[in-house]
């Protein structure tokens, strides 16, 4: 790992990459890598890493060093020390605790399969099961805490992606009162990344647009908890010809580590950042360099997902 000198960087961006080590990178994580590496680098900012394994058993033995390898290997440099949510559970539980006194988060009995046999059973638009509010007002009896929610109420959140455009998101109606402990014991995506987000500083978030209808709930989380919004951006997510999501479960591809320069070619074109054609007989630094100067995010198309290339 090359680290950027202190001098050169902008204290008012920080951005980070986010993987989760549940397998090998593939070309969808290198969008997201590419996109919010050069955000942060074009103006100057910080980029750094956190290694999103709080979903321990989702995670594989040695995927968080594979993918340290690969990142290396594609020439990317961040700053500092790579931070692994496995650490955090006191900084999680801290968060949780701050919700309870304050009164918005219950406890929930409902399994899986109950939510799904709800007669108010109804999906979100990513595809989550919307609560229908089953133990909002109490355990039911004869039952006990699985989880503990979040409760939403009326809110409505509204902000501008700096890809996607404008977002608003009622969340009572388009998620529900969202889970923040998980009945295994294991702390909830989106209470971690909002604590994580506000410990490394972090004012600029490029990512996926898997990810975009979570981000009303992170907002929302943000403001219960005292914590600054940092400005998002969600790039096209990267699907196979059957429109899924590259993922473990599609089977995409793991990178090539070997000979890097085509798949981040490959990924800058995604991007709607073509470089010139003489730079495909230059090294991988030159692509780099190429990459930095001329990054704009206005390039980048207004689309959650575009095909993968072949």
């Amino acid at each position: 790992m090359r680290l950027m000198p202190a001098a050169s960087l902008n204290s008012s961006y920080c951005g980070r990459f986010a993987p989760s080590p549940s397998g090998p990178l593939h070309f969808g994580s290198l969008v997201a890598a590419v996109g919010s590496y050069l955000d942060a680098r074009s103006h100057g900012g910080a980029w750094l890493l956190r290694m999103e394994d709080a979903d321990r058993p989702r995670c594989q033995p040695g995927a968080a060093e594979d993918i340290l390898r690969t990142l290396e290997a594609f020439g990317f440099e961040w700053d500092g020390a790579v931070l692994y949510q496995s650490s955090r559970d006191p900084a999680y539980a801290q968060a949780l605790e701050q919700l309870r006194a304050s009164g918005r988060v219950f406890p929930c009995a409902c399994t899986r399969s109950e939510l799904a046999d709800s007669q108010l059973a109804r999906l979100a638009s990513d595809g989550a099961q919307v609560y229908p509010g089953t133990c909002r007002a109490g355990l039911p009896p004869d039952k006990t805490a699985r989880a503990w929610r979040l409760r939403v109420d009326d809110a409505r959140i509204a902000f501008e992606d700096g890809v996607q455009g404008r977002i608003e998101q009622a969340l009572a109606r388009e998620a529900g009162d969202f889970v923040l402990l998980r009945a295994d014991g294991l702390f909830a995506y989106q209470l971690a990344v909002v604590v994580d987000d506000a410990a490394q500083g972090i004012t600029h978030v490029v990512r996926g647009a898997d990810l975009l209808d979570s981000t009303p709930r992170q907002i929302f989380l943000q403001g219960l908890l005292g914590l600054p919004t940092p400005a998002y951006a969600h790039l096209p997510v990267a699907v196979n010809a059957r429109g899924e999501k590259l993922s473990k479960q599609s089977r995409a591809a793991p990178l090539d580590a070997v000979r890097p320069q085509p798949a981040l070619r490959a990924a800058l074109d995604f991007l709607g950042q073509a470089a010139p054609a003489e730079l495909d007989q230059a090294g991988l630094a030159e692509l780099w360099r190429w990459a930095r100067q001329h990054w704009n995010l206005a390039r980048v198309a207004r689309q959650r997902n575009l095909p993968a290339p072949e």
